[in-house]
């Protein structure tokens, strides 16, 4: 059952069904990623740089072993402290790549997040939990995504603060597909 709504193109939105460890290491992981995303003062050690996107690196509490994220952080050009991030990482058992987009508190979390990749309409994707940072978004890329994101030159995210106010993030596609090549 697909988790957005959309009148033309379905983004690729599947509910993560991953086994009870890589759920626990990816739960790690949005931690660790969400404390990356946090401000100018973002935590863990930046391995690389592609062209407008980071890799992130930091061996979260618990964890065995260091976990990477390719991340992008944006603001809004007319509300400088309205703000999102979009992660993007790997599960443990390598079988999956997520999408993850901390969007700021006080979003209309019943309409979802949008996404236009080259002012194609690609679809809403709901927001999965709020915690004290922001509230996150969630998506399980497949490879049409993927290439979606290596190929064009910008990814528009689009938060609700009313059902009629919608605020877009445009955000640079700039390096994305050698960061994700390179992401561990």
């Amino acid at each position: 059952m697909p988790m957005f709504a959309s009148a033309r193109l379905r983004w690729p939105i599947r509910t993560l069904r991953v086994a009870v460890p890589a759920a626990a290491a990816c739960a790690s992981v949005l931690l660790a990623a969400l404390a990356f995303a946090g401000s100018a003062a973002a935590q863990g050690a930046v391995r690389s740089v592609h062209g407008d996107w980071q890799i992130r690196c930091d061996t979260p509490p618990g964890a065995q072993s260091e976990q990477c994220a390719l991340m992008q952080s944006v603001t809004a050009d007319d509300r400088p402290n309205v703000g999102l991030t979009v992660i993007v990482l790997k599960t443990s058992d390598q079988k999956s790549r997520l999408l993850r987009v901390v969007a700021p508190l006080g979003v209309l979390l019943p309409s979802g997040l949008g996404l236009k990749i080259d002012n194609n309409d690609v679809g809403r994707a709901g927001f999965v939990r709020c915690l004290p940072n922001g509230c996150v978004a969630e998506v399980v890329m497949d490879d049409k995504l993927v290439e979606q994101m290596r190929t064009a030159q910008t990814a528009t995210f689009i938060i609700f603060q009313t059902p009629e106010e919608g605020i877009g993030f445009p955000m640079s596609l700039k390096g994305f597909g050698e960061g994700f090549d390179k992401l561990p």
